[in-house]
């Protein structure tokens, strides 16, 4: 395994257009780490509708930086008291989904320094009923990223006030916001440190050598080139980072355990118009598959149940059942 060094960069969109170029581009007969801190941003995931996720005013007047990323899950906010890693490397078919492969050397990291962490959920890593990292993958043509947040030292308040959650997320939990769920890694250390020193200590605990002899893929010139040409073709692009929703005159929303399913319709004289899926779920395959299979066809459970007969739905939303999904269009308890 290579690390890659982003240079200390802390844009959002260039931190994503490095990992996307890594992904799309490094020789995948090595495996890659990357590391890299946000200034105050929220990362909206790929299926999410932006303009619902975000506290648009609090962000527009803290000059909050916000960028859709290529994997699934929900929305987050980061800043500079957050380390963000992510793990490059080949699809063997068996890793998508496996988030303890990924988060493994994390968590060995975290309990050597007396936190007790642990993969809770889908994605998640918790000390106790406290979430202290979020992860998401993303999968393209044999090459997958996992990636995950560390809240370090994040600004909790910021975090509570610049996401609106759906409530749907906490409907089988106990506690009813984000900020009571979440907790910093530097709460729970026994012993003071910055988030450059929690770096390094993770860096060498992967790695198993000081960080200043851990083997890299330098970015080249040409490298540098292309990322910048990603960051502005995606990450500052406002068609891709909120995008536009289209009309829609029924909203079906369920949590299910691959995640939130949020379907919105235009239906006219008895026909889906229009539909556009969202949600924080996990799928290798694009919804828009899904969307096109269903957009124009009646509203009615047999047409509707013959146009997804084809696809295999675990593949777009992860862990969920034909007849569920089916449900949700048509709301059926």
């Amino acid at each position: 395994m290579l690390f890659i060094d982003n240079t200390g960069i802390t844009d959002a969109s260039i931190n994503l257009a490095i990992e996307e170029f890594a992904l799309k581009n490094l020789p995948m007969d090595d495996s890659y780490l990357l590391f890299y801190i946000n200034s105050p941003s929220i990362i909206i995931g790929k299926h999410q509708n932006t303009i619902e996720e975000i506290n648009q005013e609090y962000v527009k007047d803290n000059n909050i930086q916000v960028v859709r990323r290529l994997s699934g899950g929900g929305a987050v906010y980061h800043d500079l008291g957050n380390l963000n890693f992510s793990f490059i490397t080949k699809d063997d078919g068996q890793s998508f989904h496996n988030f303890l492969k990924f988060t493994q050397p994390v968590i060995d990291y975290l309990q050597s320094m007396g936190v007790n962490a642990e993969l809770s959920g889908r994605n998640d890593l918790q000390v106790g009923e406290r979430k202290i990292s979020g992860n998401a993958q993303f999968s393209t043509r044999g090459r997958m990223f996992s990636h995950g947040t560390l809240m370090f030292d994040l600004n909790l308040d910021d975090v509570q006030a610049s996401l609106n959650v759906n409530p749907e997320k906490f409907k089988s939990k106990s506690t009813k916001s984000v900020r009571s769920r979440v907790a910093n890694i530097k709460e729970l250390l026994g012993t003071d440190m910055t988030i450059e020193q929690f770096r390094d200590g993770l860096l060498r605990s992967i790695f198993g050598m000081e960080p200043s002899e851990v083997p890299q893929y330098k970015l080249t010139t040409d490298d540098w080139v292309r990322i910048g040409e990603i960051s502005k073709e995606h990450y500052q692009n406002w068609d891709w980072n909120y995008g536009l929703s289209p009309k829609s005159n029924v909203k079906h929303t369920r949590k299910f355990p691959a995640g939130l399913v949020d379907i919105r319709m235009d239906i006219e004289d008895s026909y889906i118009k229009d539909i556009k899926i969202y949600g924080d779920f996990f799928g290798v395959g694009d919804v828009v598959d899904v969307e096109n299979a269903l957009r124009g066809k009646r509203y009615e459970n047999a047409e509707v149940r013959e146009a997804l007969s084809g696809l295999d739905l675990t593949h777009y939303f992860g862990r969920i059942e034909p007849e569920d999904f089916i449900g949700l269009i048509f709301l059926e308890e």
